[in-house]
């Protein structure tokens, strides 16, 4: 059998697809968008291996010179680390649309309207699932398999199969914390339009209530926030696709820098 990939060698290939496999139905099972149920369980496994058979080539590729990959149960644990890791920092990109949805909700007056989300199966605001459906949306229409597909290539790169340091996992505070924060500005500044919007509008109607008390303001305050925040809300859809897909791409390039520092810090 020769140094290199080639075809007689089997099991360095099926060790490559088994590991190649675990990293992706990893990631897929935590993402945004795969995770849901309204994708089935045997369209996520198909979509798993056609993407790993993709893979192996480009394995063969990035692993160095005719590297032989091995199945071990320490590379399958190090596999589920790597995607639970990308699955759990694109999972921040759900909470960031839930949350700017709450927000825009509790400005127009929806904060007590709540749905059941099928993928968590818990109570989630109206607005939150909306802003949820258009950011999916806005990623299918942007690309979000190129995307997600030149991620992995490169996270195959970063991180061999199977060469995952289990003892390094990069979660610490320093690492969360900019993380989580970071996704909670990113879900004031989507909501920022509309929540300016209806602030302004509550202070007209407070002024104008001050000018003539007869006024039903109290009646008035509701419909005229609701009715600004709608408009602002569509005229904002146009800069969604932008402002979405630098958020997913940033969220993208941190798990590939917290892969590479783990790497990085196990052989130091």
């Amino acid at each position: 059998m020769s140094d290199g990939w080639t075809l007689s060698n089997w099991d360095s290939m099926a060790a490559a697809l088994t590991l190649a496999m675990v990293r992706v139905s990893t990631m897929l099972a935590l993402a945004p968008f795969f995770s849901g149920r309204a994708i089935s369980l045997r369209s996520k496994a198909f979509f798993s291996l056609a993407l790993c058979v993709l893979l192996v080539p480009v394995v063969a590729a990035v692993s160095g010179q005719g590297r032989r990959i091995e199945l071990t149960f320490t590379g399958l644990l190090g596999e589920v680390a790597v995607g639970v890791l990308y699955g759990l920092t694109l999972s921040l990109f759900n909470e960031m649309l839930l949350l700017a949805g709450q927000i825009v909700g509790l400005q127009f007056s929806f904060s007590l309207v709540n749905l059941l989300d099928p993928a968590s199966e818990i109570q989630t605001p109206l607005m939150g699932d909306l802003f949820q459906l258009f950011g999916t949306l806005v990623l299918i229409a942007a690309g979000l398999d190129r995307v997600l597909l030149a991620s992995m290539v490169r996270s195959l790169r970063a991180v061999p199969l199977g060469s995952f340091p289990l003892a390094v996992i990069p979660l610490s505070a320093h690492v969360l914390v900019p993380m989580l924060s970071g996704s909670f500005f990113a879900a004031l500044e989507l909501a920022a339009p509309v929540l300016a919007a209806t602030v302004l509008v509550e202070i007209s109607v407070a002024l104008l209530g001050k000018l003539s008390p007869q006024l039903p303001v109290i009646s008035l305050t509701v419909p005229m926030k609701t009715l600004t925040g709608f408009a602002l809300l569509i005229g904002s859809l146009a800069l969604w696709p932008r402002f979405i897909e630098a958020r997913f791409s940033s969220l993208l390039d941190v798990a590939e820098k917290l892969l590479s520092q783990a790497v990085q810090t196990g052989r130091g």
